[in-house]
């Protein structure tokens, strides 16, 4: 019986956890770098994030949207460490296709939760609210593409919490709140100390627990099957 099976399983249950541990040093890196004022290390760690959950969420047999709203979000960080008008509109644009592909990926593995659904009254409220406040303070070009904007990302943590559960929903929640704190600094209104920082952490927190609670959905694993290995290690 040749041993290459064995092998083959072992080495496919390890990746999974040495990308995820790589992606949580990274993530230490990036949040260390912005809580002691550190921005080279932000604009290295920061990159290598979503390409890395990304890659985890792939090796636990992720549906492709999944894997394709965090590589959105990945072009996204990146156009967003320039501190241009463009990269900031191109940037948001990134993140407009990662909450469209977060959307069809819920209504496709989604199951509806009906003691969820006071959540959308809830998400519309803060949605009419925060842009009330927010638009006489934004620069005038940004106002309709954030209202846009903001109006698709409260479909995507509503949707989340509807149709995957709280794990997800948490996830959503904590993308909003991260993207609601740089709308207020565009729209220079006072901020926290070291405002990155929070922006970041809850932007971390928010996009592994959208892939995890995608992941726990049982619509969303792959089905039993028998991989090469297993199939070669049982031929005498």
């Amino acid at each position: 019986m040749s041993s290459y099976g064995p092998r083959r399983s072992h080495l496919t249950h390890r990746a999974p956890l040495a990308l995820l541990t790589a992606f949580a040093l990274t993530a230490t890196v990036d949040l260390t770098s912005l809580a002691v004022g550190f921005h080279g290390g932000h604009t290295v760690a920061k990159p290598l994030l979503m390409p890395l959950l990304a890659a985890w969420a792939a090796t636990r047999g992720a549906p492709r949207l999944l894997v394709a709203a965090l590589l959105c979000g990945w072009g996204g960080d990146v156009l967003l460490l320039s501190d241009a008008d463009p990269a900031f509109l191109a940037g948001m644009a990134s993140f407009a296709a990662g909450h469209v592909c977060y959307l069809a990926l819920f209504a496709r593995h989604g199951t509806p939760r009906a003691r969820a659904a006071l959540l959308a009254p809830a998400y519309g409220v803060a949605l009419g609210a925060t842009v009330t406040l927010l638009w006489p303070d934004l620069p005038a070009d940004l106002r309709v593409p954030v209202a846009g904007y903001s109006t698709l990302l409260v479909a995507m943590a509503c949707t989340a919490a509807l149709r995957l559960g709280p794990v997800a929903g948490a996830g959503g929640a904590l993308f909003l709140l991260s993207d609601t704190l740089i709308a207020t600094g565009v729209a220079d209104w006072p901020q926290l100390p070291r405002p990155d920082l929070w922006i970041i952490l809850t932007y971390i927190a928010a996009q592994f627990l959208l892939a995890s609670g995608t992941l726990r959905a049982p619509e969303a694993r792959p089905g039993p099957m028998a991989t090469y290995g297993e199939v070669r290690s049982t031929t005498p």
